[in-house]
């Protein structure tokens, strides 16, 4: 397997609230990998998605990593991880005030060359990328989105919509946060991309799948959506993790 990531501020905001982290665990086969977008203030915002983001991580590869021990539940281990992901943000935001009221998105999980197990909050998502088209795995926890399954509007209306930006769950904001959980089959060539809000609300998925399609490695097709994000003018941070079996 090979992965990449990168992440930028993008043209208009002055800080990057986005952080990512790939972790390979090679006792396992498999890599970690998460996105967190954060809000609440350049300072807060920052510091939330990089709480989350290590939190996150740190639980799982540490049971990935604990000798001998048999997982035989991937689902319990990722949402616990979010919780404790949760629990470091929200003791954060009751800590100082200049912290309150911050918060996060979160995607990530565990991929192997036979499947991926992720976890999303909030409106950063994650892709399955096979040779023959692309799936959004992840389900956006949004004000847009729930109009979409109310069929209030399409989902080419909620690209353009005002409040589109506006989401419904986070981490850090209450004492516990409710994640969802996908579990995706893959194969040879498939390709799981996960990414914030400022590469989807700029770059189709047509197009993300067709810079999947025509870059042979990961940073490559990283780097050829984070131009397409940045020649749009990047309104937000821009954060993007693509790992290819």
């Amino acid at each position: 397997m090979r992965s990449f990531g990168i992440t930028d501020k993008g043209k208009v905001r002055s800080e990057n609230q986005d952080s990512y982290i790939i972790e390979n665990c090679d006792k396992r086969g498999s890599i970690v990998a998460v996105i967190c977008d954060g809000m609440g203030g350049a300072k807060a915002g920052d510091l939330a998605s990089r709480l989350s983001s290590k939190a996150f991580v740190s639980r799982i590869f540490e049971t990935l990593v604990t000798p001998k021990l048999y997982i035989s539940n991937y689902e319990k281990l990722l949402k616990e991880s979010a919780e404790d992901a949760n629990g470091v943000v929200y003791e954060y935001s009751q800590f100082d005030s200049d912290y309150n009221g911050m918060g996060t998105t979160l995607v990530g999980g565990i991929i192997t060359r036979r499947k991926a197990c992720l976890v999303n909050i909030g409106d950063s998502r994650a892709y399955h990328l096979t040779p023959e088209g692309i799936t959004q795995v992840s389900k956006d926890h949004s004000y847009v989105e729930e109009l979409v399954e109310m069929g209030a509007i399409t989902k080419e209306q909620a690209r353009t919509h005002p409040k589109k930006n506006v989401i419904t769950r986070a981490v850090g904001i209450d004492k516990s946060v409710k994640s969802d959980y996908f579990e995706v089959a893959l194969n040879k060539h498939d390709a799981i991309l996960l990414c914030s809000d400022g590469l989807s609300n700029m770059v189709s998925d047509d197009e993300m799948f067709r810079a999947y399609q025509e870059k042979k490695t990961p940073d490559e097709a990283c780097g050829e959506l984070m131009k397409l994000a940045l020649d749009r003018g990047a309104r937000d941070n821009v954060s993007i993790v693509l790992v290819k079996i």
